[in-house]
């Protein structure tokens, strides 16, 4: 399975490890270059550095044959847009935003 994480935070370090060792293909986004160094130092993934939410890093990231992406950054809404993103433009099957904020669960 072609699986693109955004965001090399701890969540999504750990989230990249595991499928990584289930022999996905997994590519890792994040706009801090030292943060996608690490997993591509550490993890069997591809790294692409800038904003998970902007459809040319996504593409980057490989999301025209991407089955999955995960949006685990720091915030809510890239998360969200990022899913969105995914779904209007790339046609992804499979979209997982990490939401922090109650509110946007009980809206």
């Amino acid at each position: 399975m072609k699986v693109i994480i955004c965001g090399a935070g701890q969540v999504g370090w750990q989230i990249a490890r595991h499928l990584s060792g289930e022999r996905n293909d997994v590519t890792v986004v994040d706009n801090n270059p030292d943060l996608v160094r690490r997993a591509t130092d550490t993890l069997d993934v591809q790294g692409i550095a800038g904003h998970a939410s902007y459809p040319d890093i996504l593409e980057r990231a490989g999301a025209s044959d991407a089955d999955m992406i995960i949006a685990a950054t720091f915030s809510d809404e890239v998360n969200m847009v990022t899913c969105q993103v995914a779904h209007s433009i790339f046609s992804i099957p499979r979209k997982i935003a990490r939401l922090r904020s109650q509110s946007y669960l009980t809206a």
